[in-house]
């Protein structure tokens, strides 16, 4: 027993010796195999144990290389299986035990010797060679074959119930499935209510009644989230889903989850158990069909060039098989042979307006169960049947499948708000497309989920209404229209070449513009002051555009500029003093120019005095002779005149020192019409009160505040003469209770109802 103790220790069995040492002391090596004795046996040893008469008819087999005995815990002493295993056949020892001296496969080790002094017996371990496994596979049947091949499949969670993917990548999925990259495959899934036994089903249908799936006799519902095995047998993926009316949690998700498993699925088992088949039965099938043409077809093909897929997704859904178990009543069609079950599921979903119209084909399959336990055996042979035809769904990679999943995750993903819940679908619109809503309308984005990633911008099915809060009505130049471009306008208070000082003036003086990248600036609100025409009907086209959650379109431009320039007037006319001569001198040389008559040289033009010639620097003030509209210094044009021929009426206004002198000589003038000379003076008379404001620093902000107002106030406020009273408190307006406009939706309150800021 010395050889076999060593043997023992190291692990392994290289040379199997004689476990009975009968004769030679188990020094000699093993050549029988005796079941009955239940020991290996050297020729000397097996020659004299059953020369007694009551031993020659022991069966005996010759050893062959690489063998190992069987369990004889597993066997009676005529051979028999004592306890029913896993697989039901013969299990082949792992282990001998010395001082039991008998063989042991891992479960009879585990049940005999995990616990007591035999814990500590020494074993002898063996290690099945490939002739031994080769020997026993040729000995097999086809049906034990196939159940020894799936004795090592697992289920893994794929996909839990907040459609989260639970496997890392393509690789670990294909890891996880313990098959090769490139072994082409098919996808089966089962779907039902909770409680019709879908796990159950799976695993007698295709693991042979192994629990590869979970079952439980419990109330709660064993299967949460969506699980998978790979089936080596048939070359299939399973896939076990939640059961439908059991999920109370996130059910909008759970149930688009359904959807996702049956678009990547070759064949669809629809398990219930009742006496008749219900309507929801035929109601699920028939949203799943509409659904999925409706939304997934269009995902799978942009999946396939997405992903560049060497075999192409289809786009017409899987098989379906109906798989119904009844005990008190007869199988459908039964009552009449000549009636085909398939025939008159056809005319169910008729008559209930549904129309299974994505799906390949849709059998029927039915058991009816006297007793337990459930035949499954037709369901498994319609299974094959359906798995053999290639015609419409062909097996592909398993990275094909998973990136088919993948895509359909990514798109379809995201929580659903409860109030966006249908409940006359099992699978609404709403599970599938954008959820966004308009903010200036409530209508809803017909895009399907996710779009934006892929830069695609949203739409709605009906046209938007205008909202004083969100501005968003939008302009596109009319010239650039007529050309067949189609060039988006944007009013602003100022141009993009004028600068931040310059352009807020002109937005004082001259209102809004409205400026086109190819054509310019093509409309000024107060260009003329009086007689301006509307944009609309000269120079731009409106349309009402939505306004989505998260975009600025509407609010992105300087709009507000004026108008916050005067809620900070306190803060300005504090800081004004601080603030250099430039900007203001920017201004007024800028308003001298707009409200110049035709004759005064531009202040850009004159550089030094007309008379002495002094060059004029940044500070200094730049005068006109109101008589030849020349630039002269201070000095140069001190002296006052009435100019009545230049339209300045009898007042005295500036000249320069020559024209002064030359009083006398009247300037040959053209006569200007009545109605434009009364304009330039009434401009002028407005330019000269701005002028001198902007002139003295202290009093910068003394322009009238009813202009700025009207100038500085965002287009999406309601306008002060339709406010009457508060829009909270109801309080009606009058002159000493004064109007606030909310900065955020535009609408006017009282003192106590806007007090708060953010």
């Amino acid at each position: 027993m010395s050889a076999h103790t060593q043997t023992a220790e190291k692990g392994q069995n290289t040379t199997l010796l004689c476990q009975e040492s009968y004769v030679c002391s188990g020094t000699d090596e093993a050549i029988f195999e005796c079941d009955e004795c239940r020991s290996l046996q050297c020729q000397r040893c097996e020659e004299e144990l059953h020369q007694p008469e009551r031993l020659r008819n022991h069966e005996r087999t010759r050893i062959r290389p690489g063998h190992v005995p069987y369990c004889d815990s597993c066997k009676g002493a005529n051979g028999n299986i004592m306890h029913a295993s896993m697989t039901g056949s013969r299990q082949i020892a792992a282990v001998r035990c010395q001082v039991c001296k008998i063989n042991l496969c891992v479960e009879c080790q585990k049940r005999t010797h995990a616990g007591g002094n035999r814990r500590k017996h020494p074993v002898t371990v063996y290690h099945a060679g490939k002739a031994q496994e080769q020997e026993e596979e040729e000995g097999m049947d086809e049906e034990t074959k196939r159940r020894k091949m799936t004795e090592k499949v697992v289920s893994f969670l794929l996909v839990d119930e907040t459609e989260e993917i639970q496997v890392r990548n393509e690789e670990d999925f294909i890891k996880k499935l313990d098959c090769s990259p490139d072994q082409h495959l098919k996808v089966v899934s089962i779907f039902g209510n909770t409680g019709d036994g879908k796990s159950h089903t799976l695993n007698h249908t295709f693991f042979y009644g192994r629990e590869v799936f979970k079952t439980s006799p419990a109330q709660e519902s064993c299967t949460v989230g969506v699980w998978a095995a790979y089936d080596p047998v048939r070359k299939v993926v399973v896939i076990d889903t939640e059961g439908l009316l059991g999920a109370t949690v996130n059910l909008s998700q759970r149930t688009r989850l359904l959807l996702k498993v049956l678009a990547i699925s070759d064949l669809v088992i629809y398990r219930t158990r009742a006496d008749r088949l219900h309507n929801d039965l035929f109601k699920f099938l028939g949203d799943a069909s509409e659904a999925y043409l409706k939304h997934f077809t269009k995902e799978l093909k942009a999946t396939t060039a997405r992903c560049g897929l060497d075999v192409p997704l289809s786009t017409l859904g899987p098989g379906v098989i109906i798989f119904h178990e009844t005990v008190y009543t007869k199988l459908l069609g039964s009552d009449h042979p000549s009636e085909v079950p398939e025939k008159l599921i056809q005319d169910r979903f008729r008559k209930l307006s549904c129309f299974p119209e994505a799906f390949s084909s849709i059998h029927y399959k039915g058991t009816r169960t006297y007793n337990p336990p459930t035949d499954f055996s037709g369901l498994r042979r319609a299974v094959e049947q359906q798995l053999e035809n290639n015609t419409t769904r062909s097996p592909r990679q398993p990275g094909v499948i998973y990136k088919a999943l993948k895509a359909l995750s990514d798109r379809f993903s995201g929580e659903i708000p409860d109030d966006q819940m249908a409940h006359s679908s099992f699978f609404p619109d709403e599970y599938f497309t954008c959820s966004s809503v308009c903010l200036s309308c409530g209508c809803g984005c017909k895009k399907s989920m996710n779009h934006a990633k892929e830069g695609v911008p949203h739409e709605s099915k009906s046209r938007c209404r205008y909202s004083h809060q969100y501005d968003n009505r939008v302009y596109t130049c009319k010239a650039c229209y007529e050309r067949g471009m189609e060039v988006s306008v944007v009013p602003k208070t100022s141009a993009s070449t004028d600068s931040p000082w310059l352009g807020l003036a002109k937005y004082a003086w001259s209102g809004y513009v409205i400026e086109c990248p190819n054509c310019g600036v093509v409309y000024r609100s107060r260009q003329y002051w009086f007689g301006n025409q509307d944009p609309v009907n000269t120079v731009v086209r409106t349309e009402i555009e939505h306004v989505w959650p998260g975009t600025d379109g509407f609010l992105k431009d300087n709009n507000n500029a004026a108008q916050r320039l005067l809620d900070g007037m306190n803060f300005m006319a504090q800081s004004v003093s601080e603030l250099s001569l430039g900007p203001t001198k920017a201004v007024t040389s800028w308003l001298t120019d707009q409200i110049a008559p035709a004759y005064w040289r531009p202040n850009s033009q004159i550089l030094s005095c007309n008379k002495c010639n002094t060059p004029f620097k940044d500070n200094d003030t730049k005068h006109h002779c109101r008589a030849c509209g020349e630039g002269f210094c201070d000095g140069c044009s001190s002296k006052t005149r009435p100019v009545p021929e230049r339209g300045w009426g009898p007042a005295p206004v500036r000249v320069c020192d020559n024209c002064y002198e030359n009083r006398g000589i009247q300037l040959d003038v053209a006569e200007l019409p009545s109605d434009e000379e009364g304009g330039t003076l009434i401009a002028r008379k407005v330019g000269e009160a701005v002028q001198n404001t902007l002139g003295a620093v202290v009093t910068a902000m003394d322009i009238p505040l009813g202009l700025v107002k009207d100038a500085a106030r965002p287009a999406y406020w309601v306008p002060d003469h339709e406010i009457l009273h508060c829009h909270n408190c109801r309080k009606e307006f009058s002159i000493k209770l004064s109007k606030h406009h909310c900065r955020a939706c535009g609408q006017g309150f009282c003192d106590e109802c806007s007090h708060d800021r953010r």
